[in-house]
């Protein structure tokens, strides 16, 4: 028989090998099955009851593997396979702040990267701090842009997980609170389907410091989402979304699977479901992908 949950443990191959030790300790709390690996030394799940009164929660467990460096995520076996993804760029897809790395190319990083994390950790309004940032780049040349671009790297798993999502017929879209100067190449280089961001307004190859159209913001992410649902006809159960600042929560907590990928202090007080310590593949062994049908 199936059991209705899942316990999926993943570490990092990089930072060291998910353990028997801790995946014993993970067995025990929630009175699992033996586990069923999905790649060797870097991910199982462990087949579950329906958490009781008094049970161990997922933050508990999410603690008491804290020292092993390994990710929990508790989830319905059924339904686990997802028909959306929604994924924010800056920090989830790329390794880093794209706005900051611009701004840290033109001399003004220290300004700039001081609104980014004030309105990433939820301590001023997105659109206030977006307008704000990109008025500090009024007069400067945008001939950095390409340089910032070459320099930027995809998060591990990035290209893994989209590919391997639009392999098995999902709809996939990159989000960004960013500009579509990068979310159009990010796009390119995993293979989404879609992406969306905010526009410089660069006149003669300088920033006028300010925007191209309204701001993409925190409903904007939401909206996309739902927008994407209704067109293949799904529930927000049939979703994955996954984003590190205050920015993403509407789209978080929308999801049938709403991940926290290294979120922000504020992002993991509300989100359960966190991926902390490994890379995105994390999110296909949330979803019951074994590694063997990875597509890279």
């Amino acid at each position: 028989m199936t059991l209705p949950y899942v316990l999926v443990l993943v570490a990092d191959p990089a930072q060291g090998t998910l353990s028997k030790d801790a995946i014993d300790i993970a067995r025990n709390m929630v009175k699992g099955k033996n586990p069923v690996v999905l790649s060797a030394g870097e991910a199982v799940e462990i087949p579950c009851p329906t958490p009781a009164p008094g049970a161990p929660t997922i933050a508990t467990i999410r603690a008491t593997l804290a020292r092993h460096k390994v990710d929990t995520l508790l989830v319905k076996t059924r339904g686990r396979r997802k028909a959306v993804l929604v994924a924010d760029m800056d920090s989830t897809i790329l390794d880093g702040e794209t706005l900051d790395e611009v701004a840290i190319a033109l001399g003004i990083g220290d300004e700039v990267v001081k609104l980014t994390e004030a309105s990433m950790n939820g301590r001023l309004d997105f659109e206030e701090s977006l307008r704000a940032r990109v008025a500090l780049l009024e007069g400067k040349s945008a001939a950095c842009l390409e340089d910032v671009w070459q320099n930027t790297k995809l998060n591990a798993g990035a290209r893994t997980l989209v590919q391997t999502m639009h392999a098995h017929n999902a709809r996939t879209a990159l989000v960004s609170g960013g500009f579509t100067y990068f979310t159009s190449r990010a796009a390119e280089a995993c293979g989404f389907d879609e992406h969306y961001g905010n526009e410089f307004d660069i006149v003669d190859g300088v920033f006028t410091g300010k925007l191209v159209g309204p701001v993409l913001g925190p409903n904007s992410k939401e909206e996309h989402l739902t927008r994407l649902l209704e067109e293949r006809g799904v529930k927000a159960s049939a979703a994955l979304t996954t984003g590190d600042g205050t920015n993403d929560l509407p789209m978080l907590a929308v999801a049938g699977l709403g991940i926290a990928y290294k979120g922000k202090p504020k992002v993991r007080q509300m989100i359960d479901m966190q991926v902390n310590h490994s890379t995105l593949r994390a999110h296909l062994f949330a979803q019951g992908y074994p590694a063997s049908v990875f597509v890279d």
